[in-house]
């Protein structure tokens, strides 16, 4: 019996239909490529030390960025070193007294200093809030040049210039 056109063309239909499809694993792998370059070319230089909710950072237009080094965190009424509690204004200890022993304790788990380090000493970042008294962060980066912390780096929030140069 001869098929009808209607017939040959449904045929056809569904005998395309019940062909499984092919993945273009060529375009996608074009796609990730283009995505991982994009990533690599626009990865940012931006550090993020620490998000505390509790410190307010001063504003600075400064274009350093901060290296990789021992932190001291100092919020109302404590210092955190390293992310460890050392002094609380609470408790009856020196400041002084605990924060150069907790320092002299991280110098010695450390490495030994390099030619450049032994020169300008070991590197800190303190990071405190914009209200923090001078006095205080005069003692502690005192206690920190005595115990041979000297390439001290504070914490600050970068302001963006606009095309003028006025922050």
């Amino acid at each position: 019996m001869k098929k009808s056109m209607r017939a040959k063309r449904l045929a056809k239909h569904h005998k395309r239909i019940a062909a499984s499809s092919k993945l273009n694993l060529v375009s996608l792998m074009d796609i990730f490529t283009i995505l991982v370059f994009f990533l690599i070319v626009n990865q940012s230089e931006v550090r993020v030390l620490q998000n505390n909710k509790e410190i307010n950072l001063p504003a600075s237009v400064a274009q350093t960025l901060p290296k990789e080094n021992l932190v001291i965190s100092i919020f109302s009424g404590k210092v955190i070193v390293q992310e460890k509690l050392i002094w609380q204004q609470t408790a009856q200890q020196d400041l002084t007294s605990t924060l150069k022993s907790e320092l002299q304790y991280q110098a010695n788990r450390s490495k030994p200093l390099t030619e450049t380090q032994t020169e300008k000493g070991r590197s800190v970042t303190i990071i405190g809030d914009a209200s923090l008294p001078y006095s205080l962060l005069k003692q502690i980066m005192a206690v920190c040049a005595e115990t041979g912390y000297r390439d001290m780096s504070l914490a600050v929030e970068q302001v963006v210039q606009n095309k003028q140069g006025a922050t």
